[in-house]
């Protein structure tokens, strides 16, 4: 066996080339050493899974991937992934490779991560020195988490879920996120004023409520039903919503849910601190859309809404949209717990006209506004979204812009 002094001395010796000459031969000398030195210890592997045996998310997979990626040795990994950022396009992202090993060091211990990610599941595994496990893996994981929070909270970046791939053709990744970058807030969205401030009040008073919804035995989750024709502003409130939460986003498209056990599975599947979507839910419920049904059944729609897998995360909003909830037949779906708050959503009127008006084209008053209140009297209105695509369209001259809002009103 090679003595352990003679090993020690060349690399210290290998250390002083290292930092005097960055030559390649060098670099191959001095990883092969400390391989050589490696195989003199006994090493340790933990995987951190990306979901759990439920297929819900392991918190503490995105909290390492968030803590490596901010890693300053990301850049010495052999291989390295580059991105532009999507919020701001001339941010360089380095992430990494799969398969790749990235190395960290903690109290004074050298530590590793690969990540292994194949079409079955995604894992980072950590690897240290068996002697040093006792000493540093539970104070070393509460370091990353501790970093990890900070990134989070000074980077924060919402997210956008959707379920693009039904549950035969990918097991545990039936979620894709994207950047959500939805610029509505809750300023911006044309709403009575009145509406919007109890909305606010709500939300906020939600988010405080954690011990009080838990002295009760409720689940921490609050439910809306945002209901109005087309283009009345639904959508860009749920996104308003989303931003004023700072809360991702889950928008689950019905038409890809196989059966009951698909859509529990993808609740599960949602983390806490986030605000889970089903548009047209009137759609679902009709009994028109019955008979072009899914598989799913009316039993597995009200348990996703307030049923046992319901309580499977905490501090969760859900928002379920409507055109007409008069095509809601069974009124159990409107009861409190399941839909507790309504929100309106009304056409335009002459009030919220002006509001347009002044937002899009920058005019408070103007002498067409007469001829427009009839038009808005007279006939049952337009929606805000075609309001302002007349805006739009015309912005470059506001009162062509008005005409056209009058010709549209005549033609109703």
């Amino acid at each position: 066996m090679i003595p352990l002094f003679f090993i020690f001395t060349i690399i210290t010796l290998l250390f002083v080339f290292r930092f005097l000459s960055k030559t390649s031969l060098l670099d191959i000398l001095f990883d092969s050493f400390r391989s050589l030195v490696d195989r003199l210890h006994v090493y340790q592997s933990f995987k951190v899974s990306h979901r759990n045996e439920n297929f819900q998310e392991n918190i503490l997979y995105r909290k390492v991937s968030i803590y490596l990626n901010s890693l300053q040795s990301l850049e010495d990994a052999q291989f390295t992934n580059l991105f532009t950022g999507c919020s701001k396009p001339k941010e360089i992202l380095i992430s990494l490779d799969d398969q790749h090993v990235i190395n960290d060091t903690f109290l004074g211990s050298r530590v590793s991560w690969k990540k292994d990610y194949n079409s079955q599941k995604k894992v980072f595994v950590l690897t240290l020195k068996k002697k040093d496990k006792r000493r540093i893996l539970r104070p070393y994981l509460q370091h990353i988490l501790s970093v990890s929070d900070q990134i989070e909270e000074t980077q924060k970046e919402i997210k956008l879920y959707m379920n693009l791939e039904t549950r035969e053709s990918h097991h545990d990744r039936r979620w894709r996120a994207v950047p959500f970058n939805h610029p509505a807030t809750m300023e911006t969205v044309v709403l009575e004023a009145d509406v919007k401030k109890n909305v606010k009040l709500d939300l906020e008073t939600f988010l405080k409520s954690k011990q009080y919804y838990h002295r009760l035995g409720r689940v921490w989750k609050r439910s809306y039903l945002l209901y109005g024709a087309a283009g009345t502003g639904k959508s860009s409130f749920v996104a308003a919503m989303a931003r004023f939460l700072c809360y991702d986003v889950y928008d689950i498209d019905l038409c890809r849910v196989s059966d009951d056990a698909d859509l529990k599975t993808l609740l599960m599947q949602t983390t806490c601190r986030s605000l889970i979507v089903v548009e047209g839910l009137d759609r679902v419920f009709s009994e028109k859309s019955r008979a072009v049904g899914t598989g799913m059944g009316m039993s597995g729609l009200l348990d996703f809404m307030d049923g046992i897998v319901s309580c499977c995360g905490e501090e969760r909003v859900m928002v379920f949209t409507v055109i007409d909830k008069g095509l809601i037949n069974d009124q159990s779906v409107m009861r409190p717990g399941r839909i507790d708050v309504h929100v309106h959503f009304p056409l335009c009127d002459f009030s919220t006209f002006k509001v347009l008006a002044n937002n899009y084209l920058g005019v408070k008053e103007h002498k067409l506004f007469v001829q427009i209140e009839e038009g808005f009297q007279n006939g049952p209105g337009l929606s805000p979204a075609q309001v302002g695509e007349l805006m739009i369209s015309n912005r470059s001259s506001p009162t062509r812009a008005l005409k056209s809002v009058i010709t549209t009103l005549a033609k109703k």
